[in-house]
This record gives C-alpha cells, structure tokens and sequence, in this order.
C-alpha cells in the first residue's frame, strides 16, 4: 500500500466550488499517477478548466483537499502552488505580444528571480548573470517544443499551432513535475496534433505527469492511459479510454453515439 501511495503524484478529494448559485465543481475525487498522461473531459461547462484553475491556485476551493506529492494545496496562492512544481498551459493563448517568442518563453521563470529592481536597472553582474540563466532555460524548452529557430520571432507571426506551443514551452521554463495542458489541440491541423502527441510522450519519458483537458476525442483516447469525465461539475465515469468510450452516462452526457 506504501508504495501504491508513493506512486500518486495528485490526490483530489471532495473538490467543491460554486460561483454565485452555480456549482462549478461537485465534490470530484481522483488521484495522478506520477509519469502518467491523463485526459479530463466533458461537455462545455462541465467544470474542467474550472478544475484547473482551483488547482493552481486560481481560484480557491469552497471545500476539499489536493495533495500534490502529499502536501494539502487547497487555497494556496497561485505563485505558491507554481513553486511547488505545478504548470500550466491556457485555453486561449495568453503571450505577450510585445514580447518576441524568446522572451515569453522566458516568462515563466519570473517567479524564481531573484534579482531586485535596483540590481536589474543598474545590470549588475548577479542581474545579468540570472538573466543569462533563465534565457539559456527558455531556449531548452523552445528545443524540446522545437521552435528554436523562432526565438527571435514576434509573437504575431506565429500561426496558431506555434503559439501554443509557446505557450507549452512557457510552462515548461517553470521546471515542474505536473503539467495541466488545457485544450491544446484545439484548433491544431492534423500534422501538428501528430507532433503534439509526440511531444507529449516525449515529456512524460522525461518523468513529467500530464493532465489534457481537451475536446478532441480521437486525440485523448489515442494518447490516455485513463480518462476522467465531468458533467455539471461531478465526476461521472473513470478509467481506461476504450471503458469510457462505451460507459452509457458518458456517451449521453458528452461523447455522442458517433464515438
């Protein structure tokens, strides 16, 4: 049983959140698997970026706990919970886009800085020295995304499927063990959701965790070891793809007779 409890890197329980009159999250349960690539699906308003943004610190719960390699997140600030090891990717694609592919992919080391305003404006050499890391660190997650050669590029060239992978490559920069990747096929053509699951087993043979939320059916049961259904906020099935894709609650609620 210990070592069951040592391979779970996310324990969720009795998450709850309300909005107003709106019950966003109904007491939901899992738990992650370390090195393990999870899907978490369902119709729209379903609660799953909701589910995220109460994990990370976004938004805090109303009630229930989340251990995050046994310590209890539930409430923590969102810059807490991103130092514990925990990254994610949006929905809607937020860069900044007076800043070039490089520089955003920098972004996500802003938190670990150390060097004060006055060390930044005077260059001093720990200023710059730091600068150099972080720089050297977005460019290994630009590698890995494979879109080095755009480093320079304004944001604004990128076509779409780039610039989610910046965004990809932004949350990577933060160094962190689990990763929420929140719809990033969406809109993707069929080649670059290839490399999108390429990518995705590449990062997880190098011990990352991975939560997809995603719409994409053919995608979450090609890439899923386990898959997670929420409708109206609750949980409503769990398990391997194929198990999911014939639950009758599913294909009512979400997945369509043509799954």
């Amino acid at each position: 049983m210990e070592k069951l409890m040592n391979d779970i890197l996310l324990d969720v329980r009795g998450l709850s959140k309300h909005f107003g009159g709106i019950l966003a999250l109904n007491e939901v349960s899992f738990s992650l698997e370390k090195g393990s690539v999870t899907s978490l699906i369902g119709p729209n308003g379903a609660g799953k970026t909701t589910f995220i943004n109460v994990v990370t610190g976004i938004h805090a719960p109303d009630s229930g706990e989340i251990h995050f390699q046994g310590e209890d997140l539930a409430g923590m600030e969102a810059h807490l919970v991103a130092s514990k090891g925990i990254g994610r990717t949006f929905q809607l694609v937020e860069l900044f886009s007076s800043l070039n592919v490089l520089e955003n992919a920098m972004v996500g080391r802003h938190s670990e800085s150390h060097s004060g305003m006055l060390s930044c404006g005077f260059s001093l050499p720990s200023a710059r020295k730091e600068e150099k890391r972080i720089r050297d660190e977005a460019m290994e997650s630009l590698i890995m995304v494979g879109l080095e050669k755009r480093a320079p590029d304004p944001i604004s060239k990128l076509p779409l499927g780039e610039r989610k992978l910046v965004g990809v490559a932004r949350a990577l920069t933060m160094k962190p063990r689990f990763l929420m990747l929140d719809e990033p096929a969406g809109g993707l053509a069929a080649h670059e959701i290839k490399n999108l699951v390429e990518l995705i087993h590449q990062l997880v043979s190098k011990g990352l965790t991975i939560l997809v939320v995603e719409h994409n059916m053919p995608f979450i049961m090609s890439l899923s070891e386990k898959v997670i259904v929420l409708n109206e906020g609750a949980k409503i099935a769990e398990g391997p793809p194929q198990e999911v894709r014939t639950n009758e609650k599913v294909i009512k609620a979400y997945l369509g007779e043509e799954v």
